[in-house]
């Protein structure tokens, strides 16, 4: 049976692509205009490039500063790192990026079409913090690029993610637009909310899924495997990482106690022994005395610290109103509330549940809360993974995703 063919278009560090290569499916191209973003794709696609051919000690000894990414990257075919497109998507280099995959398609069908465009547009914060609410902002139409891709290489289906602010973005006037696009091109749409809670992440995140097929009959949303969810935070997927201190770097480190039923099961260690990028940002002392003020709160009557119940001295904004929410713990016996891309800026709203731990998350937490393994390596630095991984698809629900319409493609 020949593979199924995607090409992911935003694809950013690939966490629906990840989803869509667990079951099967190969990549012809990712196109992201992140040049961080891309080198992380390059390392994952020469993972699992290593992984078909039984050499992941190689992969391991990178992880391991044994040898360069250089290195790396010369073991893996060329024509599987030129599937990597670092450019962004725009009416000046869309033929360019049209030409590039045209030379990594070998003639061969596209059979879906992943990605969603950056989500700033949408977003009810974005539009939130903008005077003019994203209203000029050409991040609003670029799904009409993704329209010009599903006219060129016409695959069967597409998945199109975004935020839920998009469902209200402009009073409804982008959604509206892009299905009656999608629509004019020949495709039949569905839309869903997802909660990938649902789909065993440890993390409430809401997302607007859309997926056509190219067909002129009604096309209902496929359903989902869902996964009971009863796993927490701090007992199941936080318990065997090392202690931190604020600013500390473990960029290889050992865990601290044997694998339990929820990382197995979701292949979070995934025959890894080590853990990688376990490492925190530095906290100044009047930003650790507030983080503890929240703990306590937290851990003891599950309450938010809300800023002016702070003391006087650690109120230095005047706006008090605006930064009422500015400081959250991640629930440990429960569910993170959902990453963002923010986390790159600051730790405020992702603060670590444990006094003998004052700090924010560390790169690895926040991959985990996001569901990518831990032989998942984020390049850049501290800043770049932190943006990479609030921007991600959690894999665990890309993967039931790329099940569905793996079913559809080989079954309908």
């Amino acid at each position: 049976m020949s593979k199924l063919n995607y090409i992911d278009l935003f694809a950013g560090a690939g966490g629906l692509s990840e989803g869509f290569i667990r079951e099967g499916f190969h990549p012809v191209a990712h196109v992201e205009m992140n040049k961080e973003a891309c080198d992380t794709l390059k390392t994952r696609l020469a993972f699992h490039h290593l992984s078909q051919n039984k050499r992941l000690k190689t992969y391991f000894a990178y992880l391991k500063k044994e040898i360069s990414r250089e290195q790396l990257w010369q073991l893996i075919p060329e024509d599987l790192l030129n599937s990597v497109i670092n450019d962004e998507i725009s009416g000046k280099t869309i033929q360019n990026i049209f030409n590039k995959i045209d030379k990594q398609l070998h003639n061969k069908k596209v059979d879906v079409i992943i990605g969603g465009p950056p989500c700033q547009a949408y977003s009810v914060v974005g539009r939130s913090r903008d005077p003019n609410r994203m209203k000029g902002d050409n991040r609003n139409f670029l799904f009409r690029y993704y329209a010009k891709f599903l006219e060129r290489y016409k695959p069967k289906y597409f998945v199109f993610e975004n935020v839920l602010g998009l469902q209200t973005a402009g009073n409804k006037k982008y959604l509206t637009e892009m299905i009656q696009l999608f629509s004019d091109i020949g495709y039949s749409t569905d839309m869903k909310v997802l909660n990938a809670e649902e789909y065993g992440v440890l993390q409430r995140r809401r997302r607007v899924v859309i997926i056509g097929h190219r067909t002129k009959r009604k096309f209902l949303f496929p359903e989902l495997k869902t996964i009971p969810n009863n796993y927490q935070i701090k007992k199941d997927l936080f318990y065997d990482l090392p202690k931190l201190k604020p600013g500390e770097e473990l960029h290889i480190a050992k865990y601290t106690k044997p694998i339990n039923e929820y990382l197995k099961q979701t292949e979070t260690r995934n025959g890894v022994d080590f853990v990688t990028q376990h490492i925190t940002r530095k906290h100044n002392e009047r930003d650790l005395e507030i983080y503890s003020i929240a703990i306590d709160k937290w851990l003891n009557g599950k309450e938010r610290l809300k800023y002016d119940e702070l003391p006087a001295h650690l109120q230095t904004h005047n706006k008090k109103n605006i930064f009422l929410d500015r400081y959250k713990v991640v629930d440990p016996t429960g569910h993170s509330h959902t990453v963002v891309a923010h986390i790159s800026k600051d730790g405020h709203y992702y603060i670590y549940p444990d006094l003998n731990q004052v700090r924010s998350i560390s790169v690895r937490e926040a991959a985990r809360i996001q569901s990518f393994p831990d032989d998942y390596f984020f390049e850049g630095g501290r800043a770049a993974a932190f943006k990479q991984i609030g921007n991600a698809v959690p894999p665990l629900m890309a993967e039931k995703i790329a099940a569905s319409l793996k079913y559809l493609l080989l079954n309908i």
